[in-house]
């Protein structure tokens, strides 16, 4: 009679376990979220979070095959687990491989818009100084089609760029001789508040794909008191603009984006009914930035982070609650942040990056040819303030320019793996650098974290999300599907 081994026999040794790297913090509640080198994520209880600490956990107890899908602990005589974490390593820094995929070319700082938080130090319509010449925008697409990757995109930005339009229909005309030549993919975006868009250039657009991105900040009151302009009809403007595109192109060649001011902190549901009823994809709840026109206001100091993230909240409720309604509306900062969290494909977005994406992941071409590591290095450079300058491209090729100093210098102080405070932060994985806002609110790239508020806010958003993950399966059978 063959007699069964015990269950016990099949039990991995507690000395055969070791424990993996990972982080911890204790939250309000007493809990720990804990995360692994890739950003995995859970909570735990203290007594959970000693039982794995003291590897005192055996299969089958539910904590032990938490913790290894978790890839907190292994076998030690296998290195399946190493394999794996180096695997996905390899996959989330894959954008390394692809440098500067994206080139801003700011044609103009005149703007007929005169809103008070813009991030940019704009210039009146009659100042035509402050115009890119035709012979540097040239050279600027010389300089972005030398990148080694593959694709490039080409983003017209200002002040506002239907101001000189000519020298757009140019840029792309030129643009696409040199793909065709070169073999290189080009593809172009204009950010327009889309006031004085006509039909000749809305024909242009679309004869050359060049996808339509514009600002909307919410009902007709609320958007036209943020972003003013003589007339006051910045809002129907912009309303019947998309629309027009949306009917001519369809839904996908024009998007938009709102700021949050501090008359928008009381009106979420209405800002979101706004982008639903203009059948626009999704909406970013965007917080206000220290640059520009919003420093010299005082805007960005209207509200604080905790007055955002409250705002933030209901308004994901609100959004949730749309979908299960039936109709697909993401918010797309969670599903950026939802993306970082439950895949290892890079994103785009440059400031959940470690090493930071400026530079690597987008070059601004300023109207005078100063080229900056970053859109907000440049908004710095117009209050007086070069720290973001890399160099200039009436005499610098792509590589004088990537391979600088100043932007090497940076880059390495960005590295969150080994950052002070971040590299034994729980939320590292899946957050970012931004040294533009730290270096704009600390005058330091690196920046002291405990008083950052891109920290304090990244650590609220993420552990919101997680939460809703691991305790809501409707909510996050909803929030699995804005990544898909």
């Amino acid at each position: 009679m063959v007699k069964f081994l015990s269950q016990s026999d099949f039990f991995t040794q507690k000395e055969e376990l070791v424990l993996l790297p990972f982080r911890f913090e204790r939250m309000a509640d007493g809990r720990f979220i804990i995360s692994n080198l890739l950003g995995d994520m859970d909570f735990f209880t203290e007594d959970e979070l000693n039982k794995i600490v003291n590897k005192d956990i055996f299969p089958g107890d539910g904590l032990y095959e938490r913790a290894f899908s978790l890839q907190f602990i292994a076998n030690a005589p296998q290195e399946f687990q190493l394999q794996t974490l180096a695997a996905r390593l390899r996959s989330r820094l894959q954008f390394l491989q692809t440098p500067t995929p994206l080139h801003i070319f700011v044609v103009t700082l005149r703007c007929e818009h005169s809103c008070p938080y813009c991030q940019v130090s704009r210039r009146s319509c009659d100042k035509q100084l402050y115009d890119m010449p035709l012979e540097i925008a040239f050279k600027g697409v010389d300089v972005a089609f030398q990148t080694p990757s593959p694709a490039i995109k080409i983003e017209f930005q200002g002040g506002e760029p239907l101001l000189n339009f000519s020298l757009i229909k140019e840029i792309v005309l030129y643009s696409e001789r040199k793909s065709s030549e070169i073999k290189k993919y080009v593809s172009f975006v204009m950010t327009t508040n889309l006031a004085l868009m006509d039909d000749n250039i809305l024909s242009f657009c679309k004869h050359h794909n060049v996808h339509i991105s514009t600002s909307l900040d919410g009902p007709e009151s609320l958007h036209n008191k943020n972003r003013p302009r003589p007339g006051g009809n910045s809002y129907q403007l912009a309303k019947q603009n998309i629309q027009k595109i949306q009917k001519e192109w369809g839904n996908d060649y024009v998007s938009a984006l709102m700021t949050t001011t501090e008359a928008s902190l009381s009106d979420v549901k209405g800002i979101i009914d706004e982008y639903v009823n203009l059948n626009l994809g999704g909406i970013f709840l965007r917080p206000l930035s220290p640059y520009g026109f919003a420093i010299k206001t005082k805007y960005y100091k209207k509200y604080d982070d905790h007055e955002w993230f409250d705002f933030y909240k209901k308004g994901l409720s609100y959004i949730l609650d749309i979908n299960k309604k039936g109709k697909h509306f993401p918010e797309f900062y969670t599903a950026l942040i939802l993306k970082r969290l439950l895949t290892d494909i890079p994103t785009g977005y440059v400031d959940l990056r470690s090493p930071s994406g400026i530079g690597l992941g987008a070059l601004i071409y300023n109207y005078d040819g100063k080229v900056y590591a970053a859109d907000e290095g440049r908004m710095l450079a117009e209050m007086g303030d070069h720290e973001f300058l890399l160099g200039d491209i009436k005499k610098d090729d792509y590589f004088d320019i990537i391979l600088s100093e100043k932007l090497i210098s940076i880059i390495s102080k960005t590295l969150t793996q080994c950052a002070p405070q971040c590299k034994d932060c729980v939320f590292e994985p899946v957050c970012g650098a931004d040294p533009v806002y730290h270096y704009a609110t600390q005058k330091d790239v690196l920046g002291i974290k405990s008083l950052s508020k891109f920290c304090s806010r990244q650590k609220n958003v993420i552990s919101y999300i997680v939460n809703i993950l691991q305790n809501d399966p409707e909510d996050a059978k909803i929030l699995r599907s804005w990544i898909r």
